[in-house]
């Protein structure tokens, strides 16, 4: 246990020293930077998709700090341009969890940060516990639809996730298409707007087969987001996004930054 604090102590502390020397610059010039988190609140979970509202303010501080903080919608369109994305940082959340619009919301409109909220659309509104939860013993709440469209009204972005957080890597055909063409169709309907991002559930790169990725391109979105890795360049194809998943591996934002310039090595 001591080891492990220590090596994180150490990360942390390379982690300052390399941002705050601008040195991330010198090997991530044309770097940008897509991350993912899940839930903000102070409730125990084994899961490891949890952080605190704390180190989640410190988070976003470092990004404001750090990077040029943009819609994922506008880092898209600078790849599709083919322009650089260096320097830039996209923020997105998963699921739909209720504290996304109680806890994250408000604090990164405190730091203005514009954010994408991956919507699992037959999760809002419901008691559904999925089996990462169960097996993990735990239970949090889903947004409503209202919250959902509060979101969206106050200048967030909102995308598709699947209807059922179904693995897209197992399933194919009509299944897949209902899941990714059916999730984009209810929140178009719940918020009036064209819905045009998607994240795929899980995030693996096993867990979206070519088929399945036509089937995004097909029902007109412009880009998926898997959740491995981290670093897109220009060349980056839309539809295979990287992201950098934050949970409670990192200790604090440094610890996240000596991981992200080791990965730009």
């Amino acid at each position: 246990m001591l080891g492990h604090t220590l090596k994180i102590l150490i990360q942390s502390v390379l982690g300052r020293a390399i941002f705050s020397l601008g040195l991330h610059k010198l090997v991530g010039a044309e770097q940008g930077v897509v991350v993912a988190f899940h839930r903000v609140n102070r409730e125990p979970d084994e899961t490891g998709l949890t952080i605190s509202p704390e180190i989640f303010e410190r988070f976003c501080r470092f990004f404001s700090q750090y990077f040029k903080v943009v819609s994922l919608t506008y880092f898209v369109e600078q790849i599709e341009k083919g322009q650089s994305v260096g320097g830039m940082l996209a923020i997105t959340f998963d699921d739909g969890y209720l504290d996304n619009y109680e806890v994250a919301a408000p604090i990164l409109k405190r730091w203005n940060l514009p954010t994408t909220f991956f919507v699992t659309t037959k999760f809002i509104g419901t008691d559904i516990v999925p089996f990462w939860d169960k097996e993990a013993g735990v239970s949090f709440p889903w947004m409503s639809w209202e919250q959902v469209r509060s979101l969206h009204a106050q200048g967030f972005e909102v995308g598709a996730h699947t209807r059922t957080h179904v693995d897209l890597g197992q399933v194919a055909g009509d299944l897949a298409r209902e899941e990714i063409y059916g999730s984009q169709s209810d929140l178009e309907e719940k918020l009036g707007a064209a819905v045009r991002s998607f994240a795929y559930p899980f995030g693996k790169a096993t867990q979206m087969s070519e088929p399945n990725l036509a089937l995004v391109t097909s029902a007109g979105f412009r880009c998926c987001c898997s959740c491995f890795g981290g670093i897109n360049t220009k060349s980056t194809n839309p539809f295979v996004l990287q992201r950098v998943a934050i949970s409670t591996w990192f200790r604090s934002p440094f610890q996240f930054a000596f991981s992200l310039a080791l990965s730009r090595l």
